[in-house]
């Protein structure tokens, strides 16, 4: 992957070992709300876009959903492979890039985005998001979960090229590399009506009012269906 679409320093940091254990319970309500009704668990296919260690996807293998993944890592798709065959599952888990993934049109069912894509600058983002949609199926629903930029990381870091912020002294996503901070109207651009068929669009916000000035974690939870 180029320096725009995936740092280096995923690699690192899942090299030495950094991995999320426990899946996300709001990637799980997204599966579970979402899956397609009276279809077999086993005929539904569920992508997550920067599955890291696999932790979304041990979850969704467990409950006998088919599953598959990319990341920019290959430790991280090694972690993965690794979680999954501990548990005798199987799945579809590539490095790749996001923006060219390795699927054929409308193969999925659900794709999940649990804060891969807000790495991306700006075009590397819009093209990963046209990917998203060529893989799904008509109807299919997708999770997208970038950082918002009421996050208290956005204000404590350097603006560089392409939407991306660097450097970041403050917050939660200091020495994770580069970050797009995403704001209510940008959603709009990159998930425009003509395409997606908008179900929710939620800002969930955390303070930590033990930290000077009061740390703030934001992002964003929105989820569409491809029209």
């Amino acid at each position: 992957m180029s320096a725009v679409s995936f740092d280096p320093v995923w690699e690192d940091l899942y090299g030495g070992g950094s991995a999320a254990r426990a899946p996300y319970a709001f990637v799980a309500s997204f599966i579970y709300r979402n899956a397609p009704k009276g279809v077999p668990r086993d005929q539904v296919r569920v992508l997550e876009i920067g599955c890291g260690a696999g932790n979304n996807l041990w979850f969704a293998a467990m409950e006998g959903f088919s599953v598959a993944g990319v990341d920019g890592s290959e430790s991280a798709i090694a972690a993965a492979k690794a979680r999954l065959a501990e548990h005798n599952l199987s799945g579809d888990l590539q490095a790749a890039d996001f923006t060219d993934l390795p699927f054929e049109d409308g193969a999925f069912d659900l794709v999940v985005d649990r804060g891969a894509l807000t790495c991306c600058g700006t075009e590397a983002m819009g093209k990963a998001i046209g990917e998203v949609r060529r893989v799904l199926k008509p109807g299919g629903a997708f999770l997208f979960n970038p950082i918002a930029d009421s996050d208290t990381s956005f204000r404590a870091g350097t603006l560089g090229e392409d939407g991306l912020s660097y450097d970041i002294t403050e917050g939660d996503y200091v020495g994770v590399g580069q970050i797009r901070f995403v704001s209510r109207r940008e959603i709009n651009g990159f998930l425009p009506a003509a395409d997606w068929d908008y179900q929710r669009i939620e800002r969930v916000e955390i303070t930590d009012m033990l930290r000077p000035h009061g740390k703030i974690v934001a992002s964003w939870r929105v989820e569409v269906r491809k029209k």
